[in-house]
């Protein structure tokens, strides 16, 4: 059976925000209630996607002398190099940069470290060679922050450095670079802490274009054309769909319907996405995805191509390239979960904190596996892989758990490490596992012992299925999007529904077809990903906790539930 949820039903709208957003329809007037907006003109800003704070990027500290220094590069042609992350982030990051630069005359290229090669971030190689090559400025785009013996070798080697990041920065231990461009910096003012990579990145060239006169309205349109591979980086980097993120995805998705990108036609095409009416999950589920293939199997610059290439047949070539890859991906990444899965269970099923490691395990997927573990026994999972003299790992995590913190607290035994409270990475000499593997376990006994740990979800009100008419989405619930991590869709709980019918789907059985009927004997198709184990038990009436969705199969658009859980009636 599935793992057992807490719901958590959002409380009723107080009469006072009621009366206050009496022009939209009641759902959505509960919905925009539980997300914080309880009168008219916020809630209007909210669903336009209009900033909620000053957006001035010049209010990120050395943002000011960063822009200079590349005016200056620009100006006097010396060559520049932007130094990206291998995902999706790391690698819109490096386009977008290397797409404005260009458009302002630079000499500059993109440079993407090979995974297995070179590992996470900046490297000494790396830099050498970019120095060997002539490049006189190097500009990280989402890495670099937790690089400063990197730094201090950039600066021996006489190549001036700008550090812009969006991981979590150690304060005391910041670069000793040019500059260092990160909106979590302490006693930075810049207001949105919480933009990926690509989005600081936007941020630089925001500033770099931001000079008034003739050449705005230009600079305006390079800017609005940048803005698909914001929407790309962030959804697929998972940054919270709030604040400036919600604002730039949004004006993404708009450009990206109406993109002149030849990359991102052929890899719409390759994944099956209308490119006219792509959303946030489109691109979490199928572009993202395709996108980050090519550098958990091989090197990145495959996907980096395919955003920046002009060359309608090169694009179809890599976005074969990477669906082909995708798929590999997806069977690589079974087959570890299994493996990783078996060795934790027959280790201890009850610890707090899952740890898999071995030799075959590729360390482009390691955090797909962790992250599949997380899923499905709601505990911190590193899955890692290991090397001959050193173990590369990816931690995923949840919400009781700050990943990240926890890795601080066995830095002393670390080669390097950082991410996130929920995501992070890290490199461990091998003879230094045992102890560390039991520091971190015993870190999770502390924090998590006594507490029950289940996954919330959340509904925004409970309804009776019959209320659920294809208006509720068309003239509301749309209006939410993007919606996606940090940004959740809106969702319901309907009580004591009649299942008519059941069914599994998929090429393994996990998925769920049904179709339920409401108080009024009006059926409703609903789908449920991964709730294949139901089938086999499913009760005669149900209580459902759902999303509310358009469905188009050839042309013709039907309203579905996309079950999220449920329940027997009266458990």
């Amino acid at each position: 059976m599935p793992q057992d949820k807490n719901w958590n039903i959002s409380p009723r709208i107080s009469s006072e925000a009621d009366s206050a957003l009496a022009a939209f329809p009641p759902l959505l007037r509960q919905v925009l209630f539980n997300r914080g907006f309880a009168d008219d003109p916020s809630a209007r800003a909210y669903l336009r996607g209009e900033p909620n704070s000053n957006t001035d990027p010049f209010q990120m500290t050395d943002m000011r002398e960063a822009v200079e220094r590349i005016r200056f590069a620009i100006t006097n042609n010396e060559p520049i190099a932007i130094y990206g992350d291998y995902d999706v982030d790391g690698v819109t990051a490096t386009a977008l940069l290397v797409e404005t630069l260009k458009k302002l005359g630079a000499d500059v290229r993109g440079y993407i470290p090979n995974r297995f090669d070179e590992g996470y971030g900046l490297n000494n190689n790396a830099l050498d060679e970019l120095k060997a090559d002539g490049v006189k400025l190097v500009i990280t785009v989402d890495c670099g922050i937790r690089s400063p013996a990197e730094a201090l070798h950039a600066q021996s080697l006489g190549l001036d450095l700008i550090i812009s990041d969006h991981h979590h920065p150690d304060d005391e231990n910041l670069p000793q670079a040019f500059a260092v461009i990160n909106p979590k910096r302490h006693g930075d003012i810049y207001p949105d802490k919480d933009l990926a990579g690509v989005g600081i990145a936007y941020k630089i060239a925001e500033a770099l274009l931001s000079n008034d006169g003739p050449s705005s309205v230009v600079n305006g349109q390079i800017l609005n054309s940048l803005l698909d591979l914001v929407a790309l980086g962030t959804v697929a980097d998972l940054a919270p769909l709030v604040g400036e993120n919600r604002v730039l995805v949004k004006k993404g998705l708009r450009q990206m319907r109406q993109t002149i990108r030849q990359g991102l036609f052929s890899l719409a095409a390759v994944s099956d996405v209308t490119l006219s009416k792509v959303n946030a999950g489109n691109i979490g589920f199928m572009l993202g995805p395709r996108l980050n293939a090519a550098g958990r199997l091989k090197e990145a610059l495959a996907a980096f191509e395919l955003l920046t290439t002009t060359d309608v047949f090169r694009a179809g070539e890599l976005a074969q390239q990477l669906d082909m890859q995708n798929r590999e991906r997806q069977r690589i990444t079974r087959d570890m979960q299994t493996r990783a899965e078996e060795m934790v269970m027959s280790e201890d099923p009850n610890a707090y904190l899952f740890f898999a490691a071995h030799e075959d395990f590729n360390s482009g997927v390691v955090g797909l596996a962790a992250s599949r573990l997380t899923e499905k026994y709601y505990r911190p999972a590193i899955v890692a892989s290991k090397g001959e003299e050193e173990t590369r790992g990816s931690c995923r995590s949840i919400p009781e758990f700050h990943i990240t913190d926890a890795l601080d607290q066995c830095a002393d035994l670390l080669v390097r490490h950082g991410g996130h409270a929920a995501a992070a990475g890290f490199t461990v000499k091998n003879e230094n596992i045992p102890e560390f593997v039991a520091r971190l376990k015993a870190i999770a006994t502390e924090k998590l012992s006594g507490t029950e740990l289940k996954p919330t979800v959340t509904a925004d009100a409970e309804v009776s299925l019959s209320e659920m008419r294809p208006e509720v989405y068309e003239k509301g619930l749309k209006y939410l999007e993007p919606t996606g991590y940090g940004n959740r869709e809106a969702s319901f709980v309907a009580r004591n529904v009649r299942v008519k019918s059941s069914r599994i789907i998929g090429a393994d059985g996990k998925h769920l077809k049904m179709s339920l009927e409401d108080e009024k004997g009006i059926a409703h198709d609903a789908i449920g990903f991964r709730l294949g184990e139901w089938h086999k038990t499913m009760p005669a009436r149900v209580d459902v906790l759902f999303t509310f969705e358009p469905n188009e199969y050839n042309g013709r658009v039907t309203y579905q539930l996309n079950l999220k859980d449920l329940r027997a009636t009266g458990n």
